[in-house]
């Protein structure tokens, strides 16, 4: 009997043609996936072995667009889902028309997926496992058509009560990397959790997905610095940790990232998914990757109708040398000019998926400023050690932390959302930050100081906003909150400006305010589009013993003109 491990994931919709999709599984063994939808169409695909574990791909044609249809998973012929004694209703294929003039997408991050084992759950309830029962529970209830999670999906160095057990029963854990997981192995463990849980399980089978990875996918503060960086790679465990993280990435998130036809065309999926056992290529693959950050691009575009999405992978892609600072190399940043340029006027939204906010509470922003002087030599080199310890246990570092690249968007940014074919809206959708807030550029700044500082930008045509939503479920201690919001107060600006000063640089290009929050909890942003109008809605999940989504903020962005 062949076993059905994992999955289904609805992965990848084609809003081209509306007429296919990709559904990811894992199997117990070898064997052929195939999905056969109700209303006509299905596929089916050879599974392919990665360290032991068998991954299929299912390319879904012959749907119809505009139309939601039932479907089925077999693994050779046996029926493996739904599950018998399921609760939900079908999993469905919905499609959009075509052409599509509307698009509602669902985006939060940080999601620490475990349950603990003694019912109490001191991170309050999970947004994603609550709108799955609300979803669940009301079939004709709207739903999103794309769920894009923007980083942490799982949590490499902190797991749960359960996972601890299991790998204190296999290895030592007073040895590194202690509680963290130290191989493929025990990734797939965590996946397991995550996606196992059966509203998420459910949800995830019938809205389609979109990821990312953020630091905790592989561990705290992945690549902040080349200090850091050295720090690692002289540890005995943190080969295997990396290339057990970048493999069950590629393998878990990255693969129902792309479309049929990116999937044909990846030279990687070839050999993985038609070798007998793809392991060694994959980990060739993952040993290259973590060497040459330019030798593989996590970062991805979708169009949804007149909506793009461009999904930016801001941690594998960093240029690290303190004189040479960039959040993302210079191919991965001629890329994001590229999609974000080319056929202006033929998208009405553009949305910038980065796990890691690009506006932050402005004294944080000017504290991440700072910071980056002082390691970049700025005040010697005392201060640049303490400029060192100070980035590793505040976190400081998000696109303020890399001056020239929060310019370089910043101008990206204004230049889009500029001219007669500026779409209606440019929206940053981040998390990482385990607070909600929408901030909004209100005027532009004074000449930047830092570093490839050229003065001030104009104010764009296009609505520019900051999105951010995190956690799903995760929490924050009461002193980070009382920081996060005393951040955006007049106070904190003011020492904001000290900080900028003593670090020597100059008026931010533009200047913000905050246009909601900041709110805390487990929650979910969702953007519904349509036409050039957009709305914004936050919900959170309430810890009131009934698993529902309360609405805080509800508020069109945009009239359509």
């Amino acid at each position: 009997m062949t076993g059905l491990r994992l999955g289904p994931l609805l992965r990848h919709v084609d809003w081209d043609t509306g007429t296919a999709a990709t559904i990811w599984v894992e199997t117990g063994r070898p064997c052929t996936a195939e999905v056969r939808c109700e209303q006509g169409g299905g596929g089916s695909s050879r599974t392919f072995t990665v360290a032991g574990h068998h991954y299929a791909l299912v390319t879904v044609t012959g749907l119809t667009p505009g139309s939601s249809t039932a479907y089925e998973v077999f693994l050779d012929g046996e029926h493996v889902w739904p599950l018998d004694d399921s609760p939900h209703p079908p999993s469905t294929i919905r499609t959009p028309e075509v052409p599509a003039d509307s698009v509602r997408v669902t985006f939060g991050s940080c999601r620490w997926a475990a349950r603990p084992a003694r019912g109490h759950d001191p991170v309050g309830p999970d947004a994603l496992d609550t709108l799955a029962a609300k979803l669940s529970s009301a079939p004709e209830e709207e739903r999103p058509d794309v769920l894009l999670l923007l980083g942490d999906q799982v949590y490499a160095d902190e797991v749960s009560e359960a996972t601890s057990a299991r790998l204190s029963a296999g290895r030592d854990r007073q040895v590194p990397p202690g509680s963290g997981v130290a191989d493929y192995e025990e990734y797939t463990w965590l996946y397991d959790e995550s996606w196992r849980d059966p509203d998420v399980r459910w949800l995830l089978s019938t809205v389609p997905s979109c990821m990312i990875f953020d630091d905790h996918d592989v561990i705290d503060d992945w690549n902040t610095s080349t200090a850091w960086l050295d720090d690692m790679r002289a540890t005995p465990w943190w080969r295997e940790r990396i290339l057990s993280a970048l493999m069950s990435y590629w393998v878990y998130q990255h693969l129902g990232n792309l479309s049929p036809a990116e999937l044909a065309a990846d030279p990687l999926y070839k050999v993985v998914s038609s070798a007998p056992d793809g392991t060694q290529a994959l980990r060739q693959f993952a040993e290259t990757a973590d060497r040459d950050a330019t030798a593989a691009r996590w970062s991805y575009r979708r169009d949804f109708g007149r909506t793009r999405l461009l999904m930016i992978d801001t941690r594998a892609a960093r240029v690290l040398d303190e004189q040479n600072r960039s959040m993302l190399d210079a191919g991965e940043a001629a890329w994001l000019r590229d999609q974000a340029l080319e056929g202006r006027g033929s998208y009405d939204h553009l949305l910038l998926g980065t796990s890691l906010p690009w506006l932050l509470p402005p004294l944080v922003h000017d504290a991440e400023t700072w910071n980056a002087a002082m390691c970049r030599g700025e005040r010697g080199r005392r201060w640049a050690r303490i400029g060192e310890s100070v980035r590793r246990h505040a976190d400081l570092e998000h696109w303020s932390a890399f001056p020239s690249s929060f310019e370089e968007l910043t101008r990206l940014i204004m230049e889009v959302g500029s001219g007669p074919d500026a779409p209606a809206t440019v929206c940053v959708l981040s998390g990482d930050v385990h607070h909600a807030y929408v901030a909004e550029p209100e005027r532009p700044g004074g000449p930047a100081g830092g570093p490839g500082g050229t003065g001030a930008v104009a104010a764009p045509d296009a609505r520019v906003l900051q999105l951010t939503c995190s956690p799903v479920h995760n929490s924050v201690p009461k002193a980070v909150r009382v920081g996060f919001r005393f951040g955006w107060s007049r106070a904190g600006r003011r020492l904001g400006r000290l900080f900028a000063r003593h670090g020597r640089a100059g008026e931010p290009l533009v200047r913000w305010g905050r246009g909601g929050g900041p709110w805390f909890g487990n929650q979910l942003m969702t953007l519904s589009l349509r036409g050039r109008t957009a709305s914004l809605r936050l919900d959170r999940a309430e810890a009131d013993g009934r698993g529902r989504l309360t609405t805080l903020f509800d508020r069109r962005l945009t009239d359509g003109s």
